[in-house]
């Protein structure tokens, strides 16, 4: 399980990672999913992985997620 702390409407997209966290940062806004849209498209990116093989198993709706990775 990766955790994740996401800031949405960021100036640039970036994938960081420090002390067994990941932080993202989005362009995209907190809006209809699209800000959790875009951290899974930029986490899969930086992993290697496909989008598909990511889901959010907490935090939805907060800037702080659980991401767990399947079918690898």
């Amino acid at each position: 399980m990766l955790e994740v702390f996401v800031k949405a409407n960021s100036k640039k997209d970036e994938v960081l990672f420090d002390n067994d966290i990941y932080y993202v940062h989005t362009k995209k806004p907190a809006v209809e999913g699209k800000a959790n849209d875009a951290v899974v498209s930029l986490l899969a990116k930086y992993l290697g992985i496909s989008k598909s093989n990511l889901v959010i198993q907490r935090g939805k709706t907060s800037k702080k997620k659980y991401i767990k990775i399947i079918g690898r």
